[in-house]
């Protein structure tokens, strides 16, 4: 039964994108006046899909308006509606505020001011925190009322995710503390699945390819890592063991840099993994509108499906590659080394 439905999946989708291609494609960019139309800007699509917003703009004829706080000295807290920034697709000043590539700076003085905005990456943020709530809370009772009984429903389907999580990456890594920092390596690989799987919907926010969130991700890590660091630890780090001592003066910096990096390649790995994908997918699909041609667009549909099928593989490993390393990291913070000479 699974070849037949993916059959007819992969075909809806293929039919899906050339029709939507030969249909818009033509018109695209054509003003009420019948006039030439302006040529297609692919980086601009592209930018606006993977950059963070102000408002969530799904398609032109539906777009959700977000909410837009912000507080300045001059003029305190304010509270209002992101649609008051636009007059049809044109970006207007309002109330003394003006909005510049999704900036939010005083009008007269031009000064910034602190944006506490519900943005469309804090709203997929909200969204994948909630999703995560309801399901696993729903896992937590099903394992609740089927203890002892085989695992059903959503419990069934998660649960060997979880024991995969827990006895292929957590325990050998982190070995007999694993306990301890096993619920946030669960809701580390889940947020970040969620994230990944959320991101690749028509119209998603780009949350796991924002920097500033897996910047986020990669300090909790750091954090854990160096406060749960023992004396072995550092004792490696600060006076490395078996070193003759000119040695150490050399050792010593390389292993203070290396506390840093490894946190910032956490970020740069996941940044750059879900960025580059949906600026690949992003980049195929326009070429159907750069050229306006059913054939590009046929040939760019079953290339996107492609595409599309192997980002959802990525999106569980670099999920299971950050949860990995920052077991890796708190592992060697936290595991004995009385056998080190």
């Amino acid at each position: 039964m699974k070849k037949p439905f993916f059959a007819v999946k992969s075909s809806f989708l293929i039919l899906f994108f050339i029709g939507f291609s030969s249909i818009f494609s033509p018109i695209l960019g054509a003003d009420e006046a019948g006039h030439e139309p302006e040529p297609f800007n692919a980086s601009e699509v592209i930018l606006h899909h993977v950059l963070d917003d102000h408002q969530w703009h799904i398609a032109d004829w539906l777009v959700i308006p977000l909410p837009v706080i912000v507080y300045s000295e001059e003029k305190g807290l304010e509270i209002f509606s992101s649609s008051r920034f636009y007059d049809h697709h044109n970006v207007v000043e309002y109330n003394g505020y003006k909005l510049e590539h999704s900036h939010i700076y005083l009008a007269d003085s031009g000064k910034a001011v602190f944006d506490l905005s519900i943005t469309k990456n804090v709203a997929m943020l909200l969204i994948n925190a909630t999703l995560l709530l309801v399901v696993f809370t729903s896992v937590a009772k099903g394992f609740t009322k089927n203890k002892g009984n085989a695992p059903q429903g959503v419990q069934s389907f998660f649960e060997p995710i979880i024991l995969f999580v827990r006895d292929e990456i957590v325990k050998p890594n982190i070995e007999h503390h694993y306990e301890r920092f096993l619920p946030y390596m669960l809701t580390l690989f889940f947020f970040i699945l969620f994230g990944n799987l959320l991101g690749l919907l028509p119209g998603a926010g780009n949350l796991t390819g924002n920097i500033a969130v897996t910047m986020t991700l990669a300090l909790i890590t750091f954090l854990i890592t160096n406060f749960n660091g023992n004396k072995g630890y550092w004792g490696h780090i600060l006076w490395t063991p078996g070193v003759p001592l000119p040695l150490r003066i050399v050792i010593l910096p390389v292993e203070i840099i290396g506390i840093f990096t490894k946190p910032f390649s956490l970020m740069i790995r996941l940044f750059v993994a879900i960025t580059a994908g949906h600026i690949v997918l992003l980049s195929l699909i326009c070429l159907t509108f750069i050229f306006g041609s059913i054939y590009v667009g046929f040939a760019s549909s079953l290339i996107v499906l492609f595409i599309n099928l192997i980002e959802l593989l990525v999106a569980g490993i670099q999920a299971y590659v950050f949860t990995m390393f920052s077991s890796m990291y708190i592992g060697m913070a936290v595991q004995d080394h009385g056998h080190d000479h």
